[in-house]
């Protein structure tokens, strides 16, 4: 399930919040019209650190970053408010980008000194909160039958940002 903007539809803010906290038993089933809560059986208390999440990463469309509707985006700040109370990194990992600008899409290469891509990056900062550093725009393979380089870079770049900041958060954890 995805997040949707509906109150009661898709998954609930609560259990994506518990997810990452490591509250939520393996296995357990969730129902979007009721959240897991610490008075059920598959509520874990005290997680180990081995149960918990050490970066929240958003995979955005850059086609529907414009469209995010209010509700939607009011469930992601309260996903965002409560990781960043824990000090969890969270990045964007903005999708689709070479069709929201032509000149990416004939060369990748210039992914960061598209005006498109930059306005789609700070419009994706504004709504979701997450600062414009921790936004990575990749190209998706859709279409193609064998690999690009340009685009593996990017993937690539935004995984390996994505392991250091939860590595850098996963030493925090552990040392308190």
């Amino acid at each position: 399930m995805g997040l949707e903007p509906e109150v009661m539809c898709g998954s609930q803010p609560e259990d994506i919040i518990n997810t990452i906290y490591g509250h939520v038993k393996n296995g357990f089933k969730f129902n979007s019209e009721e959240p897991l809560s610490h008075k059920t059986e598959d509520y874990i208390s005290d997680p180990l650190l081995s149960d918990q999440a050490f970066c929240l990463v958003y995979v955005v469309d850059a086609n529907l970053v414009q469209t995010l509707n209010e509700k939607l985006t009011d469930k992601l700040c309260i996903i965002r408010t409560r990781c960043s109370e824990k000090r969890i990194p969270q990045v964007i990992v903005m999708t689709k980008v070479d069709l929201v600008c032509p000149l990416v899409s004939k060369d990748l290469r210039k992914i960061y000194t598209s005006k498109k891509i930059r306005e789609k990056m700070q419009v994706c900062s504004d709504k979701i909160g997450v600062p414009m550093n921790h936004i990575f725009p990749v190209k998706n393979y859709s279409e193609e039958i064998d690999t690009d380089d340009d685009a593996d870079v990017l993937i690539l770049k935004a995984l390996d940002q994505i392991v250091n900041l939860a590595n850098d958060r996963l030493r925090d954890a552990a040392s308190n």
